[in-house]
């Protein structure tokens, strides 16, 4: 088996969510936001009320910072995880 390099491995993780979570700030921004998810709630077959609120500079900045950190983290983390358990 292949082994990851942890640190690489966070690294990539917290890009693609830290990303993901940008778009998404983008969307609320451009006020794209609620049809989507409107649309996935409806593709889900799920009848709840999502409201999405205005857009907010220090939610979008917080959330993806978060997103990214935790992406980081859990990417390191599987990393580490996959490299114990395919020892050789």
């Amino acid at each position: 088996m292949n082994h990851l390099n942890p640190v690489k491995t966070g690294i990539a993780l917290s890009k693609l969510l830290g990303t993901l979570h940008l778009i998404w700030a983008v969307l609320v921004g451009l006020g794209w936001a609620q049809a989507l998810a409107s649309f996935s709630m409806w593709a889900h077959m799920v009848s709840s009320p999502v409201v999405i609120k205005p857009f907010d500079l220090s939610a979008a900045v917080t959330i993806v910072i978060v997103a990214s950190i935790v992406g980081y983290v859990v990417g390191y983390l599987f990393a580490r995880f996959w490299n114990h358990s395919h020892r050789g």
